[in-house]
């Protein structure tokens, strides 16, 4: 390899690492975590699980939050191409009521 690319090569690099640290320190970088959830409201920790409903049928895919103590039921619509919400549950709630009242 040439001395004259190998110096182009380095000074490349130089200048791509320069880039790299001034976009790292930038006020830019912090504005991806700084999103904007309603208030009380965790960032959510979430599980997914394969299923069927209770009557039967199509597959279901469950998708529980625990960190907001939330289940959403989805299956899949093929007239739409989309996955569609069959249910939600909010298991805080669920864990205080009381069975047949």
């Amino acid at each position: 390899m040439r001395t004259g690319s190998k110096r182009g090569l380095l000074a490349a690099n130089f200048v791509l690492l320069a880039a790299l640290a001034v976009l790292s320190w930038s006020p830019w970088a912090g504005a991806q975590n700084a999103i904007e959830r309603p208030a009380g409201r965790a960032r959510g920790d979430y599980t997914m699980i394969a299923g069927h409903t209770a009557a039967g049928g199509s597959n279901v895919v469950y998708i529980l939050d625990s960190n907001n103590e939330e289940l959403v039921a989805l299956k899949w619509d093929p007239s739409t191409s989309a996955m569609a919400g069959i249910g939600y549950r909010n298991l805080s709630t669920d864990g205080v009521s009381k069975p047949g009242r």
